[in-house]
Parts: structure tokens; C-alpha cells; sequence
């Protein structure tokens, strides 16, 4: 698998899977309708961001993550990130891959720390995933998120020291 910068011409593969997991609102706080060209704008950010995409060797796009500041002026020393990886690609370490590269990347960038404000306390596998690359759960906001499934559940700040 590479990891490489997104392109615009990234977003016709990215859109099926973006869709369908903000569609199934059980991990993303965006709008369960966001539509293509908003959606684009919101994930294919502009620099001092960067979103990259990470691609087997025929091409095919199976995930991507979007790297950023968390916060403004003198909060601008945290990054953040957010990942989507296609379902029928799930399973094959693309999550982990693109999680250690956003790490990496902040690390040189030269950030202090990783947060994630919105992490939903159901969303298991993620949660492990990133307690496994050492990330901590500061706090949850109790009934943050309303799930599809199992109602008002818990949003994770979840936190790494750089």
C-alpha cells in the first residue's frame, strides 16, 4: 500500500465510500445529506492542511485522512486528524497505516500533541486502533453523538503527546 497526497481527481473514488459512511451516521458528526461538492470541500482542504489517500498497487484508492490543526492562534500547536477508509477494504491495516502516517506527519510538522474531539464511544474499532498507537481517552461527552442504532451514545476527546 502507498500512502500519497489526494488530488482532485482522487474525489470520484473517494465520494462512493465517503458518502456511504456519513450516510450511515454512525461515526461522522457531518450532516447525514452533505452533498457531493460541500462534501468535497469539507474533506479536500487546502493547505497548511493535507489529505492524502492511501492506494494499492493497481491505484485503487482504499482510504484516506485528512491532517490539520485542531485549533487556532495559541492552540495551533495540536493537530488533529480524520479518516474514512472504504468498507470493502476494511480490515487490511488501511486504518492503522493512515493513522501511524498522520502521527508521523504532525510529529514533523512539528506539533505538540494529536487530539480527536468527536470520536463515538461505540465506534470500537476505532477507539482500539488508536489506544493501540497510543492515544487516551481525556474525557467523553455523555449523549454527544445520536446513533443510528444504539441512540445518544458518548463522543471521545481522545489525545496522543508528540
Amino acid at each position: 500500500m502507498l500512502i500519497r497526497e489526494a488530488i482532485q481527481d482522487d474525489w470520484p473514488a473517494i465520494w462512493p465510500f465517503f458518502q456511504g459512511i456519513v450516510r450511515a451516521g454512525e461515526a461522522f458528526t457531518y450532516p447525514l445529506q452533505l452533498g457531493k461538492d460541500d462534501a468535497r470541500g469539507w474533506w479536500l482542504v487546502p493547505e497548511p492542511s493535507r489529505v492524502v489517500v492511501a492506494v494499492d498497487d493497481t491505484g485503487t484508492v482504499l482510504g484516506t485522512a485528512k491532517m490539520n490543526r485542531n485549533h487556532m492562534g495559541n492552540g495551533s500547536h495540536i493537530a488533529g486528524a480524520s479518516y474514512m477508509v472504504d468498507p470493502d477494504h476494511s480490515g487490511r491495516g488501511v486504518g492503522r497505516a493512515l493513522c501511524e502516517y498522520t502521527v508521523e506527519w504532525a510529529r514533523a510538522q512539528g506539533y505538540r500533541a494529536m487530539q480527536f474531539n468527536a470520536v463515538v464511544e461505540t465506534n470500537t474499532r476505532a477507539v482500539a486502533l488508536y489506544r493501540s498507537l497510543g492515544f487516551e481517552v481525556l474525557g467523553t461527552l455523555p449523549e454527544g453523538f445520536k446513533h443510528p442504532t444504539h441512540g445518544y451514545v458518548g463522543l471521545h476527546i481522545m489525545h496522543k503527546a508528540l
